[in-house]
């Protein structure tokens, strides 16, 4: 089995280095790790860091101008050859330590998708901005109203994901409207099983880069409202029947039915 690592990137030259020498570094056993590092129009010298990699297990794409974080990570959907997918930012938030404790249920065949949560278990969480926490709070109880779901944390980066899974969901958002669109648009395909584990968490303040504002809690909020009114269709379902080992029946039964 493969790992394939996804990394969307955009002005982060003063951690991109460090963070993917840590994803290259983490133990992951047995699997096999590939890196998609997707540079989003980058101008603070990143992209000029990233012509000078040459690494077997790395693969470099570049967009032209910046298109935001949905659109690096629809991008790095064609060059995926593992058998699971995580989504990695490019800053040190998110420690890629945590990888075998997020692959675990996959493994142990029990999940389709582990969500990391940064609101669950004793790992260390750096203590930074209350209305942030507010604002996280509040747009994944939104997400769960309308999804039916239990997550305790909608917005987290950390998302694994079994690979013909990822490849199936056609990603419309941009921006930061990527986590609630890969959240309802797996809550929509009945089967799905998603499992959550708590994660550290080493957040940064914007004087460090902290790119997110109230601007996209605003977004947020539209794509949680639209991508709940989505629905899987007959292409997808004959997709996941090729692609995945696990049924469709129910996806099958329920489209029937509408």
């Amino acid at each position: 089995m493969k790992l394939s690592v996804v990394m969307p990137v955009y002005n982060e030259i003063n951690t991109i280095e460090t963070i993917i020498d840590k994803v290259i570094k983490v133990d992951i056993g047995s699997l096999e790790k590939e890196i998609i590092i997707i540079d989003d129009g980058s101008t603070d010298g990143t992209r000029a860091f990233l012509k000078t990699i040459h690494h077997p297990i790395i693969k470099v794409i570049f967009h032209e101008k910046n298109s935001g974080k949905a659109a690096s990570i629809n991008t790095s959907r064609q060059y995926i050859t593992g058998d699971i997918v995580i989504i990695q930012d490019a800053d040190l938030e998110y420690d890629p330590e945590e990888y075998p404790k997020l692959l675990k249920p996959i493994k142990d065949g029990k999940a389709d998708v582990v969500y990391g949560s940064r609101f669950i278990g004793s790992e260390p969480h750096r203590v930074l901005y209350f209305w942030h926490y507010v604002g996280n709070k509040f747009l994944t109880l939104f997400s769960n109203m309308l999804t039916n779901l239990n997550l305790t944390d909608m917005e987290t980066c950390y998302k694994m994901i079994r690979a013909p899974l990822f490849r199936s969901i056609e990603i419309e958002s941009s921006g930061f409207g990527i986590e609630p669109e890969i959240t309802a648009k797996l809550a929509k395909l009945p089967g799905r099983r998603i499992y959550e584990v708590g994660i550290s968490y080493w957040g940064r303040n914007y004087s460090e880069g902290k790119k997110i504002t109230w601007k996209d809690g605003a977004s947020a909020i539209y794509y949680i409202l639209k991508f709940a009114l989505w629905r899987p269709e007959g292409e997808l379902i004959k997709k996941l029947e090729s692609e995945s080992s696990v049924s469709v029946d129910i996806i099958r039964s329920k489209n029937e039915k509408d």
